[in-house]
Order: C-alpha cells, then sequence, then structure tokens
C-alpha cells in the first residue's frame, strides 16, 4: 500500500450531514482504520466517434428529431398535457415474419381518437444532427488565398483584412475548442442502446394521472416527484410518455430506464455521468459545464458529482422553468439507495431540476435512507379501468389467429378483464400467449383455460400462474425445460450482450437450441432487442418485465422452470477461465488482441467465479483451482487494460511471475479502488475471489472487510455493513493473540457494528462494538500510534449509548477518555482541533447534564483553542465555529449577557460565509443564525434585525423540506420572527400574525404524537391562534383551539 501511495495519490470521499446543533468534525477519527483511498487515475479512453449536437445550434432537440414543432431561438413554450394520454399495452407480434423473430411492436392505430406513435430511441445520439457543419465565417476554398486581389489595397484596407484574419483565426480557435468539449463529452458512459419502437399505448388512460402530476410539478418545489405501484402497472409506460412530453416543451433533461443497465455501469457515479451526457447531447448549450465536471470530480462525493454534472450545466441554460430528469425503474437499480440518500444536497435547487422517479416501493414508507431529509411528493399508480382493458381485449383478440372458427366470446372478454385486475402486463401477455404460433395448442385451448383460472391477479400469484401456463405450453418435453432453465439461468448471470455463438461457448447450450429458445420466449418479451442486436442474447432486464423474472427466481416455483444463477455464475465461471487458459503468451500485454469471448472473460472471470463459488474454500471447486493456476500477470494486465488502460504499466512494477494469485486479485482491487466507485463490483469480487482461494490468508479478508466498509459509508446500506463485519471477524480469527495486527483488527470489527447499529438501532451491536473497542485499546498502550483513534472511536460509541440511556457515568467515561486521547495528540498534531472539539461538545453535555458551569466554561475554552488552530483558510474553521457558537448560546441562556449573544451572532455570520450553497450544512447555520437574530431583537428591538431573522429563516426552510427531521425548528424560528412583526403593530400586522399560523400549524404535522417536541409545538399553535381570536374577535378557531387544548391537557 505504501507503494501504491508513492505512485498515486489516492483521497477518500466524505460529506457532512446538516446539523442543527454542534458539528462533527470531519476530521476526526471515526473510519475503520482502512487505508486512505485516493483521488483517481485520469483514466483517458479512447475517443469515440459520435454525433453530437451542433454547437450553438438555437434549433430544439424535438426539431432536430423531425417531431413537428416550430424552429425558434426560445424555447418553447408546449402545453405539457396532450389530448390524448397512453398506456402500456402490448400488442400481439407477428411471428410469421421469420422463424426466429423477436417481439418486434411495431407501430399501430389505437382506438377512436388514437394514433400511431414510434418513440424515440433512449440513446440520445440517435435524436442528435451531425457534427457542426463548416462554418460561415470559413473560406469557401482553401485554395484561395485569404490576400487575393489584395495587391493595390490601402492601408487601412490591409488592416481590415488583417482584422479579419484575426476573426477568423478566433473563429477557427472557438470551433476546435467546441469539437474537443464533444469529443470529450463522448467519452462519458452512455444508456444502453434500446429498441427504437414502441409497444401500443391506448388512448387517455393515463389522463387523470398526467393531470395531477403535471399539476403538481407546475405548483409545488418539490424536488422529487416518486410514481410508485405493483410490478405491471403500467409505470415505465408513462415514464416513456412523460419524456416525449417534456421532450416535446424542450423541458427534458434526461431519461434514463435503471432496468437495462449492466452491473458494470450501475454505480452511482457512473449513472450521473451518464445523465451528464445527456444533458449535453440534449442541451448543446451545457457541454462546457459538463466537460468541466469532468475535470472536477475525480474522487469526489456523489453530491458534488451531483451538482456538476447535473446542476451546474442545466443553471447555465438559464431556463426560467425546472428542466425534469427522469428515471424509471429505480427499485431495479441496485444502488438507488445511495443516490436517494445524496439527493437532499439539491433540496434547494428544484428552481432548476426536478426528479421524476418510477418504481414499486414508496420510498417514504420504506424509510429509506435519507428519505426524511428530501423534498418529495409520492404518487401511488393505481389500474387501468376497465373500460380500457376491455377496448385492448377487443381489438387484439379480433387479430389473433384463431383457428376452426373458434374466437373469443364476449363473456371471455368480461372474464379477462376482471381477471387483469387493470394490469397492462397480464393483458399483453395473453395476447402474446394466444398469438403466439409456436405453440402447439390451438389459440381457443389457451384461452379457455386462462379463462378458467380462478386467480385474480392482485399481486405475483395472479401473474405466475399465467407465466407457468404459458411455459406450459411453449416448453413441453422436459429435454425443451431443461434448455429453459439453462438458457434464463445463463442470461440472468450474463453481464453484458453477447453472440448466440458465445453465449453457447459460455453456457454449454447447442448453439443452434438458443434461437429456438428464444423465440419461444418471445412471447413473454415486453421489450425488442435494440436494434442490429437480434441475434445476440441479452441480460434479461432489457427484454423480460421484472415480475417475469421473480417469477422464476421464487421459491414456490415449478421446478420444471425454476432457475439457479448460482449454478449459472458456476458453468460460467468454468467456460470464462478455460478461455483465459487458451489466451497465447505474450510478454507484451499491448500487444495482445482478444476476441469478444475472449475479452468477456477477461474482465468478467472474477464476478462469475465469487458468484458462481461458496466462501467456504472448496478447494474441490474446478472453477477456483483453475483461477489459481491462470497465468496471473498476464490476465491481470489485461484484465485492468478493460477498466482503466493508463495504470496497467504501473500494476506490473507491482506483480511478477512469483506473485500468488491472492496478491494480484488484492492488487487489482487496490487499483480498481481508484475509480472512485465506478468499479466497485469488479473490485469487491476480486476480493471475494481471493478470499476463496486461500481463505487463511488474514490480509484478503482485512482488505475485503474494508472494502464492504467504504462501500456502507458511500451508500448507507446494512448489508454492506455486515459484510464487513463478517470479513473483518475472520480476518480476527486468522490473528490470534500476540499477533501485532489484532488491535486493528478489533477496533475494525467495532467499527463496522457501530456503523451497523446507526442503520438499525440495535443496543446489542452497540454494546458489542463497544467491547471490541476496549479490547482494542488493552491491546494498543502507549506509545501505540493509534491509540489515540482507538480511544476517539470509542468515545464516539460511548456517546451514542449515553444519547440512549442518559447514563452520567457514560459520559464522565468518555469525558475521561477525550483528555487521553487530547494528552495523545498536542497541538500542532493535525488532529488536535478535533479533540479538542470533541472533548468541549462533551463538557457541553455535561453541563446541560449537571448544570455545572464550569464544565460549560471549560468547554468554551477548548473551543477557542480548537478555533485559533484552524485560520480562516482551514477546511473545517466553519465547524469550530458553529461549535463554539451553540456553546455560547448555552452560556447566554445562563447569563443573558447580550455581548455572548452578539459574538455568537458573528460567528455565526463567518460559519455561513464559509457554508455556500450547495454546502450541506449551510441549512443549519441559516437556522442558527436566524434564531440568534430574533434572540437579539428581542432585546434591541430593531425591525432591521427581525428582517434579517425572516429572510434567513425562509433560506434555511427551504433547505429543509417537509418532512426534514429538522424541519420543525425552523418553522419555530420563523413563526416566532413573524409573531414579532405582528406585535410591532405595522402594517400588515395581522396578515403576519396569519403567517406565523400558518407555519406552526406544520409543526405538529411534522412531530407526531411521542414526539418530544410535540407538546411545545401545540402549545406554540394554541396561543398563537387564541391571539388571532382576541385580535379579530373571529370564532373560526374556536373548535380547533379546543381540539389542541384538549392534548395539552393529556400532556400536563
Amino acid at each position: 500500500m505504501l507503494t501504491r501511495l508513492s505512485k498515486l495519490v489516492k483521497g477518500r470521499r466524505s460529506s457532512s450531514s446538516p446539523s442543527i446543533g454542534r458539528s462533527q468534525d470531519e476530521g476526526s477519527a471515526t473510519n475503520s482504520g482502512s487505508a486512505v483511498t485516493a483521488s483517481p487515475v485520469h483514466s483517458t479512453s479512447t475517443l469515440q466517434s459520435v454525433p453530437l449536437p451542433v454547437a450553438n445550434n438555437p434549433t430544439p432537440l424535438s426539431v432536430q428529431s423531425s417531431v413537428s414543432q416550430a424552429s425558434t431561438n426560445e424555447p418553447q413554450q408546449l402545453p405539457l398535457r396532450p389530448a390524448a394520454m397512453h398506456c402500456s399495452l402490448s400488442p400481439p407480434i407477428d411471428q410469421s415474419l421469420t422463424p426466429q423473430s423477436f417481439i418486434d411492436p411495431t407501430t399501430t392505430t389505437g382506438s377512436a381518437g388514437g394514433s400511431e406513435v414510434t418513440a424515440a430511441s433512449h440513446d440520445p445520439r440517435d435524436r442528435l444532427t451531425p457534427l457542426c457543419p463548416q462554418p460561415s465565417y470559413l473560406p469557401v476554398s482553401p485554395e484561395v488565398s485569404f490576400f487575393e486581389h489584395a495587391r493595390d489595397v490601402k492601408t487601412g484596407d490591409l488592416n481590415l483584412n488583417a482584422r479579419n484574419i484575426t476573426i477568423f483565426n478566433e473563429g477557427l480557435a472557438q470551433q476546435q475548442a467546441l469539437e474537443l468539449q464533444r469529443a470529450r463529452l463522448a467519452t462519458l458512459p452512455k444508456h444502453p442502446p434500446m429498441s427504437t419502437k414502441r409497444m401500443e399505448y391506448l388512448p387517455n388512460s393515463r389522463q387523470p394521472d398526467i393531470d395531477k402530476l403535471c399539476e403538481r410539478e407546475s405548483s409545488s418545489t418539490d424536488l422529487v416527484l416518486c410514481i410508485h405501484g405493483p410490478a405491471g402497472i403500467g409505470k415505465s409506460t408513462l415514464a416513456g410518455h412523460l419524456t416525449d412530453q417534456f421532450r416535446e416543451s424542450n423541458r427534458l433533461a434526461a431519461s434514463i430506464f435503471l432496468g437495462v443497465i449492466p452491473v458494470e455501469m450501475s454505480e452511482p457515479e457512473t449513472i450521473v455521468k451518464m445523465i451528464g451526457y445527456e444533458i449535453g447531447c440534449i442541451h448543446p448549450g451545457a457541454i462546457p459545464k459538463v466537460v468541466e465536471a469532468m475535470d472536477q470530480c475525480h474522487g469526489t462525493s456523489l453530491e458534488i458529482h451531483l451538482h456538476k454534472y447535473i446542476v451546474e450545466p442545466l443553471r447555465s441554460l438559464g431556463d426560467s422553468r425546472p428542466l425534469i430528469v427522469i428515471m424509471d425503474a429505480l427499485d431495479e437499480w441496485q444502488n438507488h439507495e445511495t443516490f436517494l440518500k445524496a439527493l437532499p444536497a439539491l433540496s434547494s435547487e428544484s428552481s432548476v431540476i426536478k426528479f421524476f422517479l418510477t418504481g414499486r416501493l414508496n420510498p417514504c414508507a420504506y424509510r429509506l435512507p435519507g428519505i426524511d431529509k428530501e423534498s418529495i411528493f409520492t404518487y401511488p399508480l393505481g389500474p387501468i379501468s376497465d373500460e380500457v382493458i376491455k377496448a385492448y381485449f377487443h381489438k387484439h383478440l379480433a387479430m389473433v389467429p384463431w383457428v376452426d372458427g373458434r374466437k373469443a366470446h364476449p363473456e371471455d372478454i368480461e372474464k379477462l378483464t376482471k381477471l387483469s385486475c387493470g394490469l397492462p402486463v397480464w393483458a399483453s401477455t395473453v395476447i402474446a400467449l394466444l398469438s403466439h404460433s409456436y405453440s402447439e395448442f390451438p389459440p381457443h385451448k389457451i384461452l379457455e383455460e386462462i379463462v378458467g383460472c380462478r386467480q385474480e391477479v392482485g399481486g405475483s400469484e395472479g401473474m405466475g400462474e399465467l407465466y407457468h401456463m404459458g411455459l406450459l405450453r411453449l416448453f413441453i418435453a422436459e429435454k425443451e425445460r431443461e434448455y429453459f432453465r439453462r438458457f434464463m439461468g445463463g442470461i440472468s448471470a450474463l453481464q453484458e450482450p453477447v453472440s448466440q455463438a458465445n453465449f453457447s461457448a459460455l453456457t454449454g447450450i447447442p448453439s443452434h437450441i438458443i434461437p429456438k429458445v428464444q423465440f419461444s420466449l418471445s412471447a413473454f418479451q415486453i421489450r425488442s432487442p435494440p436494434p442490429g442486436s437480434e441475434k445476440m442474447v441479452h441480460p434479461p432486464s432489457t427484454l423480460y418485465h421484472l415480475s417475469f423474472l421473480e417469477y422464476l427466481q421464487a421459491p414456490m416455483t415449478d421446478p420444471a422452470f425454476a432457475i439457479s444463477t448460482f449454478d449459472s455464475h458456476s458453468t460460467m465461471s468454468l467456460a470464462c477461465i478455460k478461455q483465459l487458459h487458451s489466451l497465447p503468451f505474450s510478454s507484451n500485454y499491448s500487444d495482445v488482441r482478444l476476441s469478444a469471448l475472449q475479452r468477456y472473460a477477461v474482465k468478467h472471470s472474477p464476478l462469475h467465479v465469487s458468484n458462481g463459488t461458496l466462501r467456504s474454500n472448496d478447494q474441490r471447486s474446478p472453477a477456483l483451482q483453475m483461477m489459481a493456476d491462470t497465468r496471473h500477470v498476464q490476465w491481470a494486465a489485461l484484465f485492468l487494460r478493460e477498466f482503466m488502460p493508463d495504470v496497467v504499466d504501473k500494476l506490473l512494477e507491482d506483480i511478477t511471475e512469483d506473485t500468488s494469485m491472492v496478491s494480484t486479485l488484492r492488487e487489482l482491487a487496490d487499483w480498481l479502488s481508484v475509480g472512485g466507485g465506478d468499479h466497485w463490483g469488479s473490485q469487491v469480487a476480486c476480493l471475494e475471489v481471493a478470499v476463496r482461494i486461500d481463505g487463511g490468508d488474514a490480509e484478503a479478508w482485512a482488505d475485503l472487510g474494508k472494502c464492504y466498509d467504504a462501500r456502507g459509508d458511500q451508500t448507507g446500506n446494512l448489508r454492506m455493513y455486515e459484510e464487513g463485519v463478517f470479513a473483518f471477524r475472520q480476518a480476527l480469527h486468522l490473528r490470534p493473540d500476540p499477533h501485532p495486527s489484532r488491535g486493528e483488527l478489533q477496533h475494525s470489527v467495532a467499527c463496522a457494528l457501530r456503523r451497523c447499529y446507526q442503520q438499525n438501532g440495535d443496543l446489542n451491536l452497540l454494546d458489542e462494538s463497544i467491547s471490541f473497542f476496549r479490547i482494542a485499546l488493552t491491546l494498543s498502550p502507549p506509545p501505540n500510534q493509534n491509540r489515540a483513534k482507538y480511544l476517539a472511536n470509542l468515545t464516539n460509541a460511548l456517546t451514542d449509548l449515553y444519547r440512549h440511556n442518559g447514563d452520567l457515568e457514560i459520559l464522565n467515561e468518555a469525558v475521561s477518555l477525550l483528555r487521553e486521547a487530547l494528552e495523545l495528540c498536542p497541538a500542532p498534531h493535525e488532529i488536535n482541533p478535533g479533540q479538542l472539539d470533541k472533548l468541549a461538545n462533551a463538557l457541553d453535555d455535561l453541563y446541560q447534564r449537571s448544570g455545572d458551569i464550569k464544565a460549560l466554561d471549560e468547554a468554551i475554552y477548548l473551543h477557542r483553542k480548537a478555533l485559533a488552530l484552524r485560520p480562516p483558510s482551514h477546511p473545517h474553521r466553519a465547524i469550530s465555529l458553529n461549535n463554539l457558537a451553540v456553546a455560547l448560546t448555552h452560556l447566554h441562556e445562563h447569563n443573558k449577557d447580550i455581548d455572548t449573544l452578539t459574538e455568537f451572532i458573528s460567528l455565526e455570520r463567518e460559519a455561513l460565509g464559509l457554508r455556500p450553497a450547495p454546502h450541506p450544512n449551510r441549512s443549519s447555520s441559516l437556522n442558527n443564525l436566524a434564531d440568534s437574530l430574533w434572540k437579539l431583537y428581542q432585546q434591541d428591538k430593531d425591525s432591521g434585525t427581525l428582517d434579517e431573522c425572516v429572510s434567513l429563516g425562509r433560506e434555511a426552510l427551504a433547505l429543509f423540506p417537509a418532512p426534514h427531521p429538522n424541519r420543525h425548528l425552523t418553522l419555530n424560528v420563523l413563526a416566532q420572527a413573524y409573531q414579532s412583526q405582528f406585535e410591532q403593530g405595522a402594517s400588515g400586522a395581522v396578515e403576519a400574525l396569519d403567517e406565523a399560523i400558518s407555519l406552526a400549524k406544520e409543526g405538529p404535522l411534522l412531530c407526531p404524537p411521542g414526539h418530544r417536541a410535540r407538546p411545545d409545538c401545540v402549545r406554540f399553535l394554541v396561543e398563537l391562534l387564541e391571539k388571532r381570536r382576541e385580535v379579530t374577535g373571529d370564532d373560526r378557531d374556536c373548535g380547533e383551539i379546543e381540539d389542541w387544548e384538549a392534548e395539552l391537557a393529556q400532556y400536563q
């Protein structure tokens, strides 16, 4: 690791959360002791030649895409609500075109009042004009001299020509700069190609939903509008329709279908870059800012990625309305929790951007991490009406190739409509099964079986029954069903599209069988393959509905059709490693040319091995044995070339033929960590394979624990921390006393356990964490260099325990340990200011618990020392400013000294200046400063002070959207300020009181019964309501006052 750090500087991302009270020191020792990670290497990808928008082209994208729209330099003010809305219902597929055709949902005409709809590709490159034509200021012919006919000119004319030359050179330089920017934009991750044609939509099926969503978007400051509903309800259809409408009105920023994103591109930072690419393609004026983000975001947090790649490019366009990012199938993206956790950083940017998200889960109901800090509106999408479903069946049953004069009767349509329960995917699957020419059963027999079904859809059971019935008819023989299981298991493990021949090599399925299975399965496809890839094999989410894939992996699925992705990964891992063994040896990796199958094997063999073997270190596993015997130096160079080609030579300085495969895998994982999160899946796969090859390698287990732990820090995902705990425990088991690294491993286990407690609130985990911290401390007596870090993190855990049980002995122990930690890190030690702040905070807690003013005085003294060690240029000065200000607030509450209050205001003003938008702690500084100004107004009665308090309070409130846990605090401050304006008696006084009441009424909504702040919220609201009744003589509030007073009586 030291060698690596000497070659490449690395930096770990960190972000602080908004806090009304004291700020946690960003430099304090709170991690698990893992090596500090880094700013990534600048990996230069090969420039791709893709069509990008004409620079400075004012023509709206929809015009460039041949959409009927007037050309204008101004944004088109088109209405968002069209005359006819649609929902997705697949038309029957004409499978007579080719015996091996896939679903090709051709454009169809809807029912009366409908029209033919052909959707644009998801790839924005397909919607763009070619590169710039030759600018008008360039010479018409390059052979003509610029000075031709200028032999007898006067001096003034010569100056004019010189000026023309200058203009020409400047214009050429600008053109070259634009071309370079577009070329760099083309290196960003791109949305996988999708079908260029959309399945049929039925008119007016979602008109009420569209109206409600559009009204909410236009009338609120919500950052996120989340559309949720069960599988098959039509969320993706609605997302596609919204995409078209926002594009036509020139308000679309980007549209992403997360269900088709491959694993290798699923990291949150990669998705943000993908959105940035789409923004640049759709809005060429934003390209400079997107390219600027590419230079500024290496190794930075996801929050900074969001601002640099999305917000700043959109802000640079100067649009008066927010532009829209649509993200479909959010819950199908494994990293959606990480993304949602980062979105509150954009809470104040709803005038620039809004997100439309679709998914099966209601993020508020499931209490996803950080969701309580977001400005989010959730909209449950209901079933399609019976009339729409019935119309769909009437139309498409008439197209079914019935035999022997049989056809559907009206009572069949009534029954089908009832069975569908309004799920479009069920209805379209029925039509596909009836229309499928491969089935040996005539359509009327299949219809009879479906109509005879007693299970209404209502959930996964009904869909599962339909899928099961269809599979029984399409795959009759046992051998056919075996090939079905192998095929579906194989594509479920597949990491990227491959040719049918290569898929045969990876899975062992005969190549001539694959197109037959694909054709049979076309009855269940809801999307066609991307253009030109009909003879490829794709990962399943590209073509099939999620409910179908979940059915195949459900525990209760018929064994004849149940699939095992573990077995498929196992099979594919062997095939990949055989490909690695077949590679010709070359001492120069750059000379090796790989086939498509070899490239797949080089890139994805660790992932398949890690998912197709157990951690039990079963040496009999052929895949592990063969992986260990692979020519690891050549493979490692080729593997890293797929991800970070610029650092391969540096890797080869660290590994030789004598390096073990386990050490090589650890080196690869270390290099992949430089990718800033983009390559985490491959990084963890390398380490998972390392511990499988040698389960007795403690360092490999420790690295795996650090990898999961770091991922947990990025995502807040409990499972990541749990995996980290397991890996650290394994490493600890392999390092018995008196191994020198045992203390560090005890500390790592303790930190991971504490993070698990912070996620799920399990006190047993916190108690166990404290026990491990104590052991680590015992194993690290002075002068161990880690002792100060262990002391600091043990006090963090003790503070957590104190906040839970209020035990004064726990707090006193924390103070004692912090004093020792401070002695071990005297100034000018880099963590000394942080340790000073932590001890001061603990003493402040002690004062509030015991009332000991000496503890508060010492806390203020220590905060001042910490501030002195952090000059104006120090990145953590704002933290020390805020902490000292909070302590002074407590002192002011004790002595009522106006000088103390004035100093507090001065400190908060400076802290606010160091936290410009979009700093995550700006909201807390705004709130604290507004509160202090209100307190100052109580003494100086200066209306200017009160006006500033209102202004800052309103800004803070915008950064605390409902249901943010701190919003009620700012509401209280702002309501008090409006109450004071009312009491001033100035013009509009009653309106100020009304505003105060409006704000105060939100308090009880944010503080439900049982919340510690609810009694104060209710008491303040009653006070304001009574004041209004007294002033106006209006009894309209009497009933409400009585209700609230009844609740207050319960508290008394």
